[in-house]
């Protein structure tokens, strides 16, 4: 599964949500993706056009101008069916770093991150 959006919105640590790290986007086709950890939660949540799913074992790799997001193959029904969602993004190299600090918190102890930039 594919998406494009302008940036990604990322908040490492929302002290008016207790803590949670989100990350954000919109398509350019009006679709949203979110994802979302509370830091005293072992796993996160996904939400894709609405539809939550609370998952482990997600790995994501960012990249200057790509954000690949992979789940087990028994999770798919969180992307629409499909293993894994690459998001196309334009996100300002000065935003990649809050966007960096972001994704490591949503997967401490849950998740695999690799940075290629």
């Amino acid at each position: 599964m594919q998406m494009t959006t302008a940036h990604l919105i990322a908040n490492p640590c929302d002290d008016e949500e207790d803590n949670m790290a989100m990350l954000c986007c919109h398509s350019n086709q009006g679709e949203m993706f979110l994802m979302t950890r509370y830091p005293d939660e072992d796993e996160l949540e996904i939400t894709l056009d609405g539809e939550p799913s609370t998952l482990d074992g997600v790995k994501v790799t960012l990249g200057p101008t790509r954000l690949l997001i992979e789940i087990a193959a028994a999770d798919a029904d969180a992307l629409n069916g499909s293993d894994h969602l690459e998001i196309r993004h334009n996100t300002a190299a000065a935003d990649l770093a809050e966007v960096e600090e972001t994704l490591r918190n949503i997967l401490e102890g849950t998740g695999t991150y690799i940075r290629e930039f």
